[in-house]
């Protein structure tokens, strides 16, 4: 052990990549060999446990600071309160990088003079929308609104509005907000941008699968998509991204109160699109209460509920891929984090790799790369700062005030049914009204078994039909 660490501590990068595979590989024996003799949390799996001590500074000992620039000015999308001027820099390289298209990229600078979801610019995007949504549309509308980022500073955030062609002009939409799973860290990975420029290699395939889409559109309904993840591509983080997808409602109201401002709305969302949608719901009463009257109701599937629960089932395995980007993701809005980042971690989240899709975010998982070795902290799954995120994002002390219908897959291994149970029971115990199914499969599988059930459900709401409560034995307290 001890030659081990001693070795790989005398390396250093030349550039090469061969020096930098024989540091993985050598940092992984490492690891590998000493988590023996970590002490086990109690109820843990292995994969939270702590490295060694020595493994931070061996990594860091090994790497260069990564090269990001040094700036004179902080730009406003990297600022933040509290925190030195090296890790705003760090901030900003960190970000994704600009598509070219003013709409996403241009941080306004009169935000605090805004009220959330005030409408910055709009775009007629109903060329390009068209081929992409594969069914009838009498307009697109790409919106740009102000919003507010996790921490409560003045953001903004894009939304496309899809009016069905089945109805009058003048006609007030029913709208089902669907937030897509975007599970990405650029920009150009956004579904707003995919229907303003059209399908590109940057287009998720779960824009349009299941057809949530375009099963709206054919009864009628408008269809509100935002690009929750905000301005930042903050991956994962739900109180950005309900900011966003109710500043999104407010803003299609702004643009036509007739069509948009007055009529229901229910909102969907499976995995990383159930975060924005777990996290609406949560923030309506206190952020957006205007709005109770008119959200009806809100179906989640294969909801990532549980932060520290998805440690446990998602790193140094298969899934390790999209959990790296998920921490990088809502590290560009929870700044603290950064500071937890070794060179090597500063490495990645500075390259290209911070403007990657879902797909190849996935296949990244093949490395088996655990998160721990990722930090400069030996313990990074129990320190300060993990315990705020995990009680941030969670917002367990806050009910929903929409019904919900929550359905999850019974096999998932990597987002356990145990966090969406959990979320029932806690919304039951809150007194919100809530259903719970739980769907035959795994991840990919009951997001098509359950689809069927979840868009019968919406449907009812949208059409009027008051939504059950399937609580009462769950409120009983255990």
């Amino acid at each position: 052990m001890k030659r081990k660490r001693s070795y790989l501590a005398a390396l250093r990068f030349r550039g090469g990549v061969a020096t930098l595979g024989a540091v993985a590989v050598l940092t992984a024996i490492t690891v590998i060999t000493s988590v023996t003799y970590a002490a086990p949390a109690a109820a843990e799996p292995p994969n939270m446990l702590p490295v060694p001590s020595q493994v931070p500074h061996a990594i860091n000992g090994a790497l260069p600071p990564p090269p990001f620039p040094r700036l004179g000015r902080i730009p406003l999308r990297a600022q933040a309160k509290g925190f030195d001027h090296r890790t705003l820099e760090l901030r900003e390289a960190a970000l994704p990088s600009p598509t070219g298209d003013p709409m996403f990229d241009r941080w306004p600078t009169n935000l605090a003079a805004l009220a959330p979801g005030q409408i910055i610019a709009t775009r007629d995007v109903t060329a390009t929308a068209a081929p992409v949504v594969t069914a009838p549309i009498r307009f697109a509308r790409l919106i740009k609104f102000r919003s507010t980022d996790a921490t409560g500073a003045p953001s903004f955030g894009t939304a496309t509005i899809l009016a069905p062609r089945t109805s009058r002009p003048t006609a007030s939409h029913p709208i089902l907000v669907n937030n897509l799973p975007i599970d990405s860290l650029g920009t150009a990975c956004d579904p707003g941008y995919t229907l303003a420029h059209g399908f590109s290699i940057a287009t998720n395939v779960t824009d349009l699968i299941p057809p949530t889409t375009q099963l709206a559109l054919s009864h009628g309904y408008a269809v509100l998509i935002p690009d929750h993840q905000g301005p930042r591509m903050a991956y994962a983080e739900p109180v950005v991204a309900g900011h966003v997808v109710l500043d999104a409602i407010r803003a299609a109201g702004n643009l036509d109160r007739r069509s948009f401002g007055v009529s229901r709305v229910a909102m969907t969302g499976y995995s990383g699109g159930a975060i924005a949608t777990n996290g609406a719901t949560k923030l309506l009463a206190g952020y957006a209460p205007e709005l109770i009257g008119r959200v009806v109701g809100a179906a989640l599937g294969g909801v990532p509920a549980d932060f520290r629960m998805l440690v446990g089932s998602m790193n140094a395995n298969l899934a390790t891929g999209l959990f790296h980007a998920a921490t990088f993701g809502i590290a560009r809005e929870r700044t603290e984090i950064l500071p937890m980042a070794n060179d090597f971690a500063q490495w990645l989240a500075t390259s290209p790799l911070k403007n990657v899709c879902t797909v190849p975010a996935a296949l990244a998982g093949q490395t088996f790369w655990p998160m721990q070795l990722l930090s400069n902290n030996p313990d990074p799954f129990h320190s300060p700062v993990a315990e705020h995120i995990y009680r941030v994002t969670k917002m367990a002390d806050l009910k929903s005030a929409v019904p919900l219908y929550i359905y999850h897959g019974t096999q998932e291994w990597w987002i356990p049914a145990a966090g969406a149970r959990n979320l029932y029971r806690e919304q039951c115990l809150l007194g919100a009204r809530a259903t719970y199914r739980e769907i035959f499969g795994e991840h990919v599988s009951a997001a098509v078994l359950g689809f069927p059930a979840a868009a019968q459900w919406l449907d009812r709401r949208l059409r009027g039909i008051p939504a059950g409560d399937e609580c009462r034995g769950a409120r009983t307290p255990r």
